[in-house]
C-alpha cells in the first residue's frame, strides 16, 4: 500500500486535479456514416474518454475538412483525431494549424501529401474499388450540381466489407452515403501528419484501399503502425484492435504521458506491447518492493 501511494503521488504533486483526458474525434469515410465507429466509441467511452463522431459531409475535400475543422474549434482542451478511409484525407487537412490536435490516427485510410488526391494515390496503388462503383448525378439548391459515387450493391460485400457477415455487409450497401467525386479529385493543400504524431492501422485484406498504399503512407509519415487481418471496415469488424490503437494515441496526447511506440513507421502488434508493458511495470513494482523489504530487514538487524 505504501508503494502504491508513492507511485501515484507525482500525478497530484501540484495539488491540482489530474490533467483532462483528450477528446477523441472520429471521422468516418465515404460510403459510410458515423455509426461505423459505434464499437470503437463504446470502448473508448468505457475508458473515460469523451468521444465525438461527427457527420462527414462527403461533398469535397476542401469543404469537408473546413466543416470538421469547425467541429474541432468547438472543443476545449487537447484532441485526438482519427479518420477512416477518406476520413483520413479529411483529418490531414482539418488538423493543420490547430495546436490542440495532439495525435492523428489513420484506420485503413488515405493520407495524401500536398498535391496528392485520393484519385492520384489509387492510380498509383490500384484496388478492386476501381471497378466496383457507379456514378449518379445530383442536384442541390441554388443550381448546384455534381456527381456522386456509390459502391455497386453486389460489390459491397466482396470489395468493401468481406470481413463482416454477408447480411450485415448488404445492409451497409442499403444505407451507404455516397461521396461526391470532388472528395477524391481535390488535391491536398496541407498534410498535418508532417507535424503531428500519427498512428496507422493497415488492413491486410483491404480491397477498397490497397494495403500497399496504407503501408506506403504510414512509412512516409513515420506513423506508429499496426497491421491486422481485416477488410476495409476494420473499425466495424475488429473495434477492439482499432480502439487499442486510438488509446495509444490518446495516452501519448495526455500531458503526463509519453508515446508508447517509437516513430519509426515499423509494424507493431499492440496486444503484444500491452503485455510487455504490463511485465515491465510488474518488474518495477517487484524491484521497489524488494528495496522496501530489504530496508526494513536492515533496520531490524541494527
Amino acid at each position: 500500500m505504501a508503494l502504491c501511494t508513492a507511485v501515484s503521488a507525482p500525478a497530484a504533486a501540484d495539488g491540482g486535479a489530474a490533467p483532462a483526458k483528450p477528446t477523441i474525434v472520429l471521422v468516418h469515410g465515404a460510403f459510410a456514416d458515423a455509426s461505423s465507429w459505434n464499437g470503437v466509441a463504446e470502448r473508448l467511452e468505457r475508458r473515460g474518454y469523451t468521444v465525438i463522431a461527427p457527420a462527414n459531409p462527403l461533398r469535397g475535400l476542401y469543404s469537408d475538412s473546413t466543416y470538421i475543422a469547425s467541429v474541432l474549434d468547438s472543443i476545449k482542451g487537447p484532441i485526438v483525431l482519427a479518420g477512416h478511409s477518406y476520413g483520413g484525407a479529411v483529418i490531414s487537412t482539418a488538423a493543420a494549424g490547430n495546436p490542440r490536435v495532439k495525435s492523428l490516427v489513420y484506420v485503413a485510410a488515405q493520407m495524401p501529401d500536398v498535391g496528392e488526391s485520393g484519385m492520384s494515390l489509387s492510380a498509383r496503388f490500384p484496388s478492386e474499388l476501381g471497378t466496383a462503383t457507379r456514378t449518379v448525378p445530383y442536384r442541390a439548391g441554388g443550381g448546384v450540381s455534381g456527381t456522386d459515387i456509390y459502391v455497386k450493391r453486389d460489390k459491397v460485400y466482396p470489395v468493401f466489407a468481406a470481413c463482416l457477415p454477408e447480411r450485415q455487409a448488404n445492409l451497409l450497401g442499403v444505407t451507404q452515403r455516397p461521396a461526391a467525386t470532388t472528395a477524391f479529385s481535390e488535391k491536398a493543400r496541407v498534410a498535418a501528419w508532417k507535424t503531428i504524431p500519427s498512428w496507422a492501422l493497415v488492413s491486410r485484406q483491404d480491397k477498397t484501399i490497397n494495403p500497399d498504399q496504407e503501408r506506403f503512407e504510414a512509412k512516409r509519415a513515420h506513423s506508429h503502425t499496426v497491421e491486422i487481418n481485416s477488410c476495409h471496415v476494420s473499425l466495424i469488424a475488429d473495434p477492439e484492435a482499432v480502439s487499442d490503437l486510438v488509446l495509444q494515441a490518446a495516452t501519448a496526447a495526455e500531458p503526463t504521458r509519453r508515446p508508447a511506440l517509437a516513430g519509426t513507421g515499423a509494424t507493431h502488434d499492440t496486444r503484444s506491447e500491452t503485455a510487455f508493458t504490463g511485465m515491465a511495470v510488474a518488474s518495477v513494482v517487484a524491484g521497489a518492493g524488494a528495496v522496501l523489504v530489504g530496508g526494513r530487514l536492515r533496520r531490524r538487524a541494527d
